[in-house]
Formats: structure tokens, sequence, C-alpha cells
């Protein structure tokens, strides 16, 4: 194991997290390899009363993953990536990427629905859930899910799966690191790729409405195969924009077909004839598509989520005017369609509730500057009061900061989030990991 404390040269680069905004000094990062180093952090975290945070991809925009003056378990040593071809068993370390783990899977032509920014970790994406491209043919991350190696908050290593510690197992389907320091993490695999029909479509901003409305028709109607997301932006200056778009509002279609790259083709052929002005859909490696929108790092962020049973016309319109308002160049606006495996049978085998929300939409405020930052946060904050109408209420943690304890419950409904208090009364009473959207143990 090797500790890392603030006179250690290295550790401005270790206490970096994804998320600018975030600027915490810990008394000391742990940066463990295995289950035993990880036993021994928390050994000494418990004797010195230090608060703990756990660290793995870093990507939570409210910076849970570190802390002040407290200790940061550090899994990103844990890079470990088995991959059974026959069975399409994937088992990886709790420092693994979702980059890393595409490709190391898509060797043998499997896929787990991962995170849509590549550098996002494994562990942290799984136990909140995990939504991505492939969700509507797949589910969530955490569906794929068949057994989480932990450590507990006591130092005992224990195995989560259906038949062993089931109620945790259940837990771990989005509860996120509230039961203990996960170490690895076994998926059952889908037979996808390496090739997949899929890539980005791009019109100008000039086209939003129109296209809006029709991207939530298109969306409604096509297969569970088709994973789709829409995105509102600032056309990038890259050599496959025109120069006359650079720099001015674009609408964006995601997509990708979870099959073969024919019936792919065909089923994208409703969404190019709506005549983008960029057509980046082809046959294209899932790897490479499923890193295509990664957000730049060193950025200032803020972030949010809400769910939706349809959206109409006027919801549209709230999407479209917070569009032509984004605060800078690089926040963004995400309505993924939501539906198929996400909403299925599932579903119920995890404490997320309104997992049949047709939509869930994503304003991302990413800033170069700190004021620029502030200004998205407001940016986001506004956002989120105008949709409210057209929202259920609903919300996904992952897609969050720290927007307190009434949002988290909302993810769960009260039934659900007793059952997960009683989980973590039964496997951290002294809620030793709250460094995360956090569950309060039963009783306390």
């Amino acid at each position: 194991m090797k500790w890392i404390r603030p006179d250690s040269p290295d550790f401005d680069q270790a206490r970096r997290v994804f998320n600018a905004m975030i600027d915490k000094r810990p008394a000391v990062i742990a940066q463990c390899s295995g289950d035993a180093e990880v036993a021994e952090a928390l050994r000494y975290g418990r004797d010195n009363a230090m608060v703990v945070a756990v660290r793995a991809g870093g990507h939570s925009v409210a910076g849970m993953s570190t802390n002040d003056g407290g200790l940061v378990i550090d899994v990103r040593p844990m890079k470990s990536i088995g991959v059974d071809p026959e069975s399409g068993m994937v088992t990886v370390g709790a420092g693994v990427t979702w980059g890393e783990f595409d490709h190391a899977a898509q060797e043998h032509g499997l896929a787990v629905t991962g995170g849509r920014a590549s550098t996002t970790g494994v562990a942290g994406f799984t136990l909140g859930g995990g939504s991505g491209w492939l969700e509507r043919a797949y589910g969530f991350a955490c569906d794929s899910l068949v057994s989480v190696d932990l450590v507990t908050a006591d130092g005992d290593r224990v195995t989560a799966s259906a038949k062993e510690n089931p109620e945790l197992f259940w837990a771990l389907h989005g509860g996120g690191g509230n039961f203990g320091v996960a170490t690895s993490f076994t998926f059952q695999a889908h037979r996808l790729g390496p090739m997949v029909h899929a890539g980005m479509w791009l019109w100008p901003g000039e086209e939003a409405t129109h296209i809006s409305r029709a991207y939530r028709d298109l969306a409604l109607a096509a297969p569970d195969s088709v994973g789709l997301g829409m995105l509102y932006l600032t056309a990038p200056p890259e050599p496959f924009v025109p120069e006359h778009l650079v720099g001015k509002m674009a609408v964006v279609i995601g997509y990708v077909y979870a099959g073969d790259p024919e019936e792919g083709s065909e089923h994208a052929r409703p969404f190019r004839e709506l005549m983008p002005a960029v057509d980046l859909v082809g046959d294209t490696p899932y790897a490479e598509f499923n890193g295509a929108l990664d957000d730049p790092p060193d950025h200032y962020n803020y972030w949010s989520s809400d769910y939706h049973n349809e959206l109409s016309d006027d919801a549209l319109d709230v999407f479209v005017d917070s569009a032509r308002n984004l605060p800078d160049a690089t926040s963004q606006q995400l309505v993924a369609r939501w539906g198929g495996a996400v909403g299925g049978t599932a579903g119920a085998a995890t404490p997320l509730i309104n997992r049949d929300a047709a939509w869930v939409s994503h304003p991302y405020g990413i800033s170069p500057t700190p004021e620029e930052g502030q200004l998205a946060k407001a940016w986001v904050k506004d956002f989120r009061q105008k949709i409210a109408p057209y929202a259920t209420g609903g919300v996904w943690l992952n897609f969050i900061g720290n927007e307190g304890h009434d949002r988290i419950r909302a993810a769960f409904g009260d039934a659900n989030y007793a059952r997960l208090a009683r989980v973590k009364r039964d496997f951290d009473p002294q809620n030793i990991f709250q460094g995360n959207q956090n569950i309060l143990p039963a009783g306390s």
C-alpha cells in the first residue's frame, strides 16, 4: 500500500478529482491494491477517528470521493480484468474505468452498459445503478451484476450475490458506496460487437424545435435495441463540423444499435431522413463510440437530473429555450430515451424506483473557469425550476451532486429507503461510509 500525505511530492496529483470545482485536501490518501490493504486502511482511519471517502474513477460531481482532513481510500491500483469468452463472465477490479472494461470485453465481442464517458470508474457508476447507451437493450450496469466483493466497515471481506448476502446484493443495485469498499465486480456480459452501427448526427440550432419533436416521436417508435440521446451543445471546432456552424448552438442525436450493424443501419434511416448537417453514424467499434463524448478534464462542473413520463411540445420548448442560453461553449443538455430493459423485469430487483420513466434529462454545466462555473451552476438550477412542471420528481443519483436528503429518498421511495437503511445498519451501523449519496442506518 502506498500512503500519500500533504508533504508527498505526488499529493496534488493524487488528490485531484474530475471536477475542478472540488479542491479538497485529505490528511492521507491510501492507494490500495487489494482487500487486505483496504482493511488496513480502514483500521488506520478507525484508530484515528478519521472521516473516510472512497475514490475510484473520481467522477462524482459533488466530490464525494474525497474530503478535507480525512482518509481517502483510493482503489485505482486495482486494475485486474478477467474475461471468460465462453460464459461471458467479466470480473474487474474496482479501479477499472469503462474505457478499460470496454476494450478488454470487446476483444471477445462482449459488453455491459457502461458510462457515456470512458473515464468514468466502473465501481461508482455500477453501485449507483449505471445508465448508459446500451441500457434500453440490456438494462443498467447493475442489472448485469453477478457478484460484488467488498470490505465492510469492520474490515471483513464479504461477497454479495443472489445466493450470498442477497439483501446486500439488492442494496448494491443503486445504493452506492454506503455499505463497504467494493474491490471486485463480476458481470454477466452480453454478446455485442466489436462493430456496431453507431455515432452522432448534428443539426444547426435553428432547427432545434423541429428536430426535438422529431427525435421524441422517432425515439418512442424505435425498438429496444436502439439507444438514443439528444444533446444541445455548442458546435465544436472539429474538422467534421462545417465552418459556418462552429461556435453556434447545435442539436446532436447520439445513436447506437445493440445488434447486427446492418439492422442498425435500417433502424437509423428515419433519423437520417431528417437531413443532418453532419452524419457521423456508421459501422464503428463499440469501444470507440462509447468514449466519443468524454468530457474535458479540469473543468468546473455542476450537473443535475430529472425524470419525465412524456415530453410535450411545451416541455421541449423549455429545453430549447434553455439550450439557446448555454452559459459557455462546453456546457450541454442531454435528453436520453429510457424504456425497454430500463423499465423491464430487472427493475423490480433493485432499490431504484421510477424506472418506468420514458425520459431522463441531464443538464451538464461544464465550464473552463471558476467564474463561468458559477454561471453554469445558476443555469442548471434555472432550467430545473422551469422544467419542474413536466418532471415526475424521480431522480438519478449518479447524475446529480449534493442536492439534499429529500432527493436521495426520491430515488428510492420510502419503502425501499427503509429497506436500504436496514442493510446499512447491518453492514455500516456507525455510518463510516458517508462520502456518498448517504443512506442513514436504521434507528440512527
